[in-house]
Parts: C-alpha cells; structure tokens; sequence
C-alpha cells in the first residue's frame, strides 16, 4: 500500500471513528457544511458529543496524535489547538493498532500532542501516562454515558 497523505489520512480516521461508534449502536452525524472545529456528532442518548478525529502515528510503544490545526488566514497561518468550547472530545484512529480511542476534552484540553502508551514504560514509570487502553473508544463511551447526570 502506497503512503497516504495527511487529508487521505484524516478521511481514512474519520471513516473508521463513523464505523467503531456505528457498531456500537450509536447514531453518527456529519455536518452539512465544512468549517465547523468537529467533524463528526455522535449521539450517545443523552446528548450529541461533538468529535473532532485525528489519526496516530506509532512509535515504538506510543502512539502519537497530533491535537493542533492550522489554518490559512488573511494574516497567514493560524496554529491553534482545540478547547472545551468548540468539541466535546478527540477521536483517534491508528491503523497500528486498527483501534479507534476517544479522549474528552477534559483530558487534553489545549495540547498539541498527546501520548497514548501502549505498553509499560522501561522504568516502570505509570504517574501521569495516559493509557492507550483507557481511551478505547467503547469503554470511554460507556464511562460518559455511566456517568452523565
């Protein structure tokens, strides 16, 4: 298979989000119109999380997502992350794993990477990693829904 480019890349995780939340029973929607800092709604009973999708590189025993956007504007290019105002989560395919994850907002609110390990680190380290596993997008699902008042 041939490299893909970054838009193909972003169609591919988009695609592959639809389908995971799809098989999980949920209702996906897109928006009409392009602009918006979502690209997918899903619905999880309660409310519709807005969602924007990312792909993950892997390396070694982390897979890599890249949070922030650029955008040509009049002044030039725009790089900006993602806040609680615009989306309601990150979601994130990565064909190395050929998982899907979803991150709240909460979780990675303005960073412009963010690091999902995969396997224990080599100094035993575990403060503050966040664990590919916990994020799979079914188990993160079931927690928001579990939890939402």
């Amino acid at each position: 298979m041939r490299d893909l480019t970054p838009s193909q890349k972003g169609a591919v995780a988009e695609a592959e989000i639809a389908a995971a939340a799809t098989r999980l029973g949920l209702v996906v929607l897109r928006p009409l119109c392009d602009g918006s800092r979502y690209d997918l709604g899903i619905d999880v009973g309660s409310r519709v999380l807005r969602v924007q999708c990312k792909w993950a590189a892997r390396t070694g025993d982390v897979l890599a997502v890249r949070s922030r956007t650029c955008r040509r504007a009049s002044n030039g290019y725009v790089r900006t992350t993602y806040s609680g105002a615009e989306i309601d989560a990150l979601a994130v395919y990565s064909a190395d794993t050929d998982c899907c994850y979803l991150l709240p907002i909460a979780d990675v609110e303005h960073l412009s990477t963010i690091s999902l390990r995969l396997a224990p680190t080599g100094n035993k380290q575990a403060s503050g990693v966040r664990w590919a596993s916990d994020y799979e997008l079914a188990r993160t699902i079931e927690r928001l829904i579990r939890d939402r008042p």
